[in-house]
Formats: C-alpha cells, structure tokens, sequence
C-alpha cells in the first residue's frame, strides 16, 4: 500500500504540468484521508477524549491559520502513531517545532516510505506534503487495526420489460389531457366543415344500419364472476392515472393549511395540559420564592441596619481622612519650600565663611604690594639715573655759557 500510494503521488506531481484537473488532486486525498479517518473513529477516540473539534473535508488542503494547523497536524500524526503501535508523546504548543517535524518524519522512513520533499513544507500545516505524511500514517493505522476493504455490492437493476409495462401502466394526467384536447379539436373541425349532399346520404345510411343492428331482446351477460374480476385486475393497471400535484394550485393550499391547522389544534391540546401544570409549578415556585426572601429579609433586618450604619461611619471616616490627607499634603508642600529656602540659606552661609577663612585675598595683597614696591624702586632708580643726567646736562649747559661768555669777553677785547 505504501508502494502504490508513493507512486500515485509521483503521478500527482508529474500531472501538475499535464493538466488543469492536477491542481484539486490534493482536495481528492485529502477527502479520502477523512474518510480513512472515519474508519478508525477519530471524531469519538481523538476528538472527545484530546478536545479538537471535527476536521472539515479540506481543512489540511487551504491555509487558514498556520499556528492552529500545524499543532493540529502534529497532534492527529502522534495519534495515528499511537493507534499504529509506535510510542510517540502528545506534542504540546511550546515545543520546538524543527524537533517534532524531524521526529514525525523519522517515523515516516521507519514505515519505508519516501520523503522527497524538505521538511520546511510541513511548517505550514498544510497542503499536499502534510496531506501525504496523515494518509501514510491513516493507512499504516487501518494496517494495525486489520481493517480490509470488501468487494462493492452494485444494486440489481430492473430489467426493461418491467420498465415499458409500469410505463404503459400507469398514465400521466398531462397526456390525457393532450389527447381529450386533440379529440375536442377534431370534432369542432367536423363541425366546421360544410355538409354535402353526399355527407347525408352516408348519416341515413348510418343510421339505417344502426337499426337493423339494434337487438331485438335484453342482452345478459354468461360471464363467470371470477373470470371477470380476473379480467378487472389485469386490466385495472393500465387504467391507473397519476394526476402531480401543482404546488401553484389554490386548492392544494387549502387543504394543506386545512391539515396543518387541524395538526395544531391536536398538538395544541396536547401540550396544553403539560404547560398547565408547568405553570402551576412556576407560580408555586414562585410564591416559595417570595416567602423565603420575605422570611430572609425578616431575620436579616436587624444586621442590614447594622451593616448601613458601618457603611455611615466608614464613609465619614474616609471624609475625615481625605480633609487630613489635605492638610497633611498642604503641609508636606509648605515644608518642602521651607526646606528649599533652608538649603539655599546654608549654601550662601557656607559660600560666606569659606570667603572668609580663605586667606588667598591677602596673599593677592602681598603679591600686590610687592609688586608696587619693586615697581617703586624701579622708578625711583629711573628717576634718580634722569636726575643725575639732568645734572650733568645743567653742567654741561653751565660751562658752555662760561665758554661762551669768555670767548665774548676775549672777542670784545680784541676789537678794542
């Protein structure tokens, strides 16, 4: 059975490219995995007892939901595993799904059947590959179970005979009604037609004959009583008419709305004595009910005051907390500021005294001074070097107007 269902699928997918009809082959297998199904009572034996609900004839043969599919692709092969005699565990939603394909496909080579295909096509959960790997296993499971498949038993056919008698038997109120019309057709073209001369000449004659035909005595009959009822049951066939009914027909309204009112007022007989007493037992029901709750609330009474007066005190009691949830929160928000300012106060105090204990500002001074100082003698130095030049330049002046004075001196003595 394995050789012959490999080569019916290598047949199958060589047909792809032969014909159009090759593309619905995997419908076809998939409806007859169902039916191999049906054979091993998987809707009582897997469906009840795991939980899933019936498969359609081409839920394996069109993508719908990947996920659901393929979980319920892996379960129905553990199961036809189990039925098949191999131990193979329920496989469940979280496991890895490479592991489960490579563990059903394992099993597949175990039958000794081919797999030419990768094993990414049965991710999916459907089509012609996932179909393939279930009718393998479904047969592999009809092996186990010894189930055989009997000869087919053809229905014997009535032979021809028969046929044209029931045929010739039984009349259709159409063709009578054809043949009564036919016959009216002809008699009012007789009527129409002219009669001749020679036409009434033949009616007198007629008639004359039919006189001279006319018995003379009443006519009794000598036919036996059986052979007549005989006669009756052998010709009563062919005067059977079978008149269709036409559902247009007013009448056949009538009468049906006729039956179906006198079904009613049966049925409504019927039933009325059984809702009479169930609604007796409502209303007893009822008033069982109504007293009960009356006797409940009356021993109840003294504890729902009870529980009103807790429900007052608690919701004043959440009154009185949410006010001090109030003033607690204006309170934290005030303290929050408070706090802020404190903590600027104390960065200034501190910005303060680390001024103030800092001695950097009178090494500054020093340096200043020192500077001022080095600055001074600098200038005193440069002044007193501008001085002394001054000086000997006031000296040099000095003798250069004695010089001059004298050479005057000299010049007017000569001229005297």
């Amino acid at each position: 059975m394995a050789d012959g269902d490999e080569r019916r699928r290598g047949d199958d997918m060589e047909g792809e490219s032969s014909g159009p009809g090759a593309a619905y082959q995997m419908f076809v297998q998939m409806e007859d995995m169902i039916d191999k199904l049906k054979l091993l009572h998987y809707e009582e034996e897997f469906c009840r007892q795991l939980g899933f609900k019936p498969f359609s004839r081409h839920y394996f043969a069109i993508p719908t939901n990947p996920g659901e599919q393929f979980y319920n692709f892996t379960s129905l092969a553990a199961w036809l595993l189990r039925v098949s005699g191999k131990q193979f565990d329920q496989p469940q939603e979280y496991d890895d799904p490479n592991a489960t394909i490579s563990s059903i496909l394992e099993e597949l080579r175990g039958f000794g059947h081919g797999v030419d295909f990768p094993p990414s096509k049965l991710k999916t959960g459907c089509g012609e590959q996932c179909i393939y790997v279930l009718d393998c296993f479904s047969n592999e499971a009809l092996k186990t179970a010894n189930f055989s498949w009997k000869m087919p038993v053809y229905p014997e056919e009535e032979t021809e005979e028969d046929v044209i008698e029931d045929d010739d038997a039984e009349l259709d109120l159409n063709k009578v009604e054809e043949e009564m019309q036919e016959d009216i057709d002809e008699d009012f073209e007789e009527e129409e037609n002219i009669l001749g001369l020679d036409d009434l000449k033949k009616m007198r004659k007629n008639q004359e004959n039919a006189e001279s035909t006319k018995p003379e005595e009443i006519m009794q009959s000598n036919t036996n009583a059986a052979d007549w009822k005989l006669e009756v049951e052998r010709v009563q066939p062919q005067l059977k008419v079978t008149i269709r009914t036409d559902n247009k027909d007013w009448r056949v309204h009538i009468d049906q709305m006729h039956q179906h009112k006198g079904g009613i007022e049966t049925s409504l007989k019927e039933t009325k004595v059984y809702l009479d007493k169930l609604h007796d037992e409502i209303s007893k029901t009822l008033e069982k009910i109504g007293s009960r709750e009356k006797y409940i609330n009356n021993q109840l009474e003294h504890h729902l005051h009870e529980f009103r007066a807790m429900q007052d005190q608690l919701a004043e009691a959440k009154e009185r907390y949410r006010q001090a949830s109030g003033g607690v929160t204006e309170r934290t928000r005030t303290l929050a500021e408070l706090t802020d300012e404190l903590d600027q106060v104390k960065m200034q105090m501190e910005e303060r005294g680390t001024s103030m204990t800092d001695g950097t500002p009178l090494v500054k001074i020093k340096q200043a001074l020192q500077n001022l100082k080095k600055e001074i003698t600098q200038m005193e130095i440069r002044m007193g070097v501008v001085e002394h030049v001054l000086l000997q330049a006031r000296l040099k002046s000095k003798n250069s107007n004695k010089i001059t004075n004298n050479m005057d001196n000299d010049m007017d003595d000569n001229e005297y």
